[in-house]
């Protein structure tokens, strides 16, 4: 089965080429360990041929669903991000050092830029999502707030006077 994701470039013309794409909860269920089970975004990509290479500009906006780090109950957390690939012609054996750097066979008629649609949006996710303020779950918070360890604030007497030096050291 062809995916929506699958670009023919051998019928392409040399120049600028616009493609846009609905990544959904199928496209997340398609991929193996995938980090995101539901979402809706959208994908925008410009695709230059040129004779040795391709150069393709994602871009995507949308939100995902992830767990709160906070009150672990399901959020919405935007999307926002963009991914500059180079698909340069060549040997599949050749090595490069760069990510954003991918070769491609001469024999190949086609891009599957599903790989790289995945990654941009992964890569956008925030290291801790969380819900805006007041939309976590109320009993959660409430919780956290009852077993949650509180630092005294200690005595100016109690502080270790050698900090005092170095404070004036400024």
């Amino acid at each position: 089965m062809k995916s929506a994701f699958e670009i023919p470039f051998v019928g392409l013309k040399l120049g600028t080429h616009e493609f846009e794409f609905d990544v959904n909860d199928s496209f997340f269920a398609s991929l193996p360990y995938s980090l995101i089970e539901k979402g809706s975004v959208k994908v925008w990509l410009d695709l230059e041929k040129k004779e040795t290479m391709m150069i393709a500009n994602f871009e995507c906006f949308g939100h995902v669903e992830q767990i709160c780090s906070r009150c672990n109950e399901s959020a919405l957390v935007e999307i926002d991000s963009d991914l500059d690939v180079i698909y340069k012609f060549g040997h599949e054996e050749e090595e490069t050092n760069d990510d954003n750097l991918l070769i491609v066979n001469y024999d190949a008629y086609e891009l599957d830029v599903s790989q790289q649609v995945y990654e941009m949006i992964s890569l956008a996710l925030p290291i801790r999502p969380m819900h805006e303020d007041g939309e976590c779950d109320e009993e959660m918070v409430k919780l956290i707030e009852k077993y949650q360890v509180k630092e005294e604030k200690k005595d100016e007497d109690d502080i270790d006077p050698r900090w005092s030096v170095l404070k004036g050291l400024n």
